[in-house]
């Protein structure tokens, strides 16, 4: 169990999701131009059902991955949730701190360019 990657599979399962929505939502785009061509749908009713299903397809990605997260967490033993979740704090620290250092840079960039402007 020591090569087991929780969060290869998680994004792995992620990434299918994603992928299917991404083509659906390709064709669907593709039908309603399709019929907006042929004057079965006007580009305002077009625009509308294009805004509806992209709305749909964030949702469907949203549950996707909280199911997938959900399903790979109950396979876990108590020791490998544990471990897992001190990964991602681990994680989300380092990117925390990687986002102060961005701003850092930025607000020192900024100062430089209205000291020049001066």
């Amino acid at each position: 169990m020591a090569d087991f990657d929780p969060m290869d599979g998680l994004r792995k399962m992620f990434l299918a999701g994603v992928g299917a929505v991404a083509v659906g939502a390709e064709k669907t785009q593709e039908v309603v131009g399709e019929l907006v061509q042929k004057g079965e749908l006007t580009v305002e009713q077009g625009k509308t059902l294009n805004q509806e299903l992209t709305r749909k397809a964030k949702e469907v990605i949203e549950n996707t991955s909280d199911g997938a997260l959900r399903a790979r967490l109950s396979a876990m033993t108590p020791e490998e949730r544990a471990a897992y979740a001190a990964k991602v704090a681990e994680m989300s620290e380092e990117l925390d701190a990687a986002s102060v250092k961005v701003d850092v840079e930025d607000a020192s960039a900024a100062d430089d360019a209205e000291g020049a402007a001066e």
